[in-house]
């Protein structure tokens, strides 16, 4: 059985991007529990040498509940396009080059869609991957799962969200991720679908997802 976080408990949110970070923190602030994150302790980034998004979550939580002494959630996650044979998956942060500019990712996406001659209406086919890892300073870990599935627009829309979320479409919506609502982003994320499995085994929530 996965071991319980009770209210109370302090928690390191394994990431030093602002943007995963806050949608972390939303996503658990109605829980109880007391979350700082890696880069408020000056927690130094591991090297994410994983070849799945699971792998890389395990390695950045690790890292953090062994520098904190702490309970560490991390989340690695990414976009996986149909007609890149999944790219840029597990490379999704490193196509936005040292400067982290996803306007440079998502161009490049985008570029490279066409040159394979695979932007047709609606859109190239794609989904967003997370995965969630809890892991304890003893060396316990357990890991979640979520995904999205949609489509890509160009050019970008919105500026809300963060990464490639401009581009992205989710099924059933009209609205990208970049201009929804984050409520309503929240709802249906892959990020907030890998939560409510964490949240069933970890914080005892009866969530469907």
């Amino acid at each position: 059985m996965t071991r319980r976080l009770v209210q109370g408990t302090r928690l390191v949110v394994a990431s030093h991007n602002p943007g995963k970070v806050r949608e972390i923190l939303d996503l658990v602030a109605p829980h109880g529990l007391s979350v700082v994150s890696a880069a408020e302790l000056q927690l130094p980034e591991p090297e994410e040498t994983g070849a799945t998004f699971a792998e890389n979550a395990r390695i950045k939580a690790e890292a953090a509940a062994q520098g904190a002494g702490l309970p560490a959630l991390s989340d690695d996650s990414g976009l996986e396009v149909e007609a890149l044979g999944g790219a840029p998956g597990i490379y999704s942060a490193r196509w936005a080059g040292p400067a982290k500019d996803f306007s440079v990712a998502m161009q490049r996406v985008a570029d490279e869609v066409k040159q394979r001659g695979s932007w047709k209406e609606p859109g190239p086919r794609a989904n967003f991957t997370a995965a969630l890892c809890l892991a304890w300073p003893d060396g316990e870990v357990a890991l979640f799962e979520g995904k999205v599935y949609g489509h890509l627009v160009w050019p970008p829309r919105g500026t809300r969200g963060f990464g490639y979320d401009p581009m992205f479409v989710a099924d059933g919506h009209a609205l990208s991720f970049g201009e929804m609502e984050p409520y309503a982003k929240h709802a249906i994320s892959h990020r907030a679908r890998a939560f409510q499995r964490f949240a069933r085994a970890c914080l005892g929530e009866g969530a469907a997802g």
